[in-house]
């Protein structure tokens, strides 16, 4: 099974990929298109014509568990996502993925690193 897992930003969307027969989380582009449906548009593509099974959306909510402007965004984003393409999107919290991206030394871009910890803590809580 292919999943992509999606860190939303207003300026850049980073993306992770793992084929869940390897077990290996890898860093897979950055989406930076100008506008918010552009970028609606962009992933709806990519997610089709990479053949991707899953999605999990990085879920920013508060240090107080509660949701906010950015969640609503992400809400709103995963909702014209969702009308553009048919696999299945959900939620994986995001807290703090920001933050633990900026001590990975990867060699990938920040907003990518941020995916890949998204991406590790959905294959992690599917594992249990």
């Amino acid at each position: 099974m292919h999943i992509l897992a999606v860190d939303f930003g207003t300026k850049r969307i980073g993306l992770a990929w793992a084929d869940t027969s390897l077990g290996v989380v890898l860093p897979y582009g950055v989406i930076e298109e100008a506008s918010f449906i552009k970028k609606v548009d962009a992933l709806a593509q990519l997610i089709v014509s990479d053949h991707i099974d899953r999605v999990t959306m990085g879920y920013p909510l508060g240090l107080d568990g509660r949701e906010n402007k950015n969640t609503e965004r992400v809400k709103k984003f995963t909702f014209e996502l969702q009308k553009r393409c048919q696999t299945p999107i959900d939620y994986t919290d995001e807290r703090f993925s920001s933050q633990a991206a900026d001590k990975l030394e990867a060699g990938a871009s920040r907003d990518e690193k941020a995916a890949m910890l998204v991406l590790e803590s959905y294959l992690e809580r599917q594992k249990k």
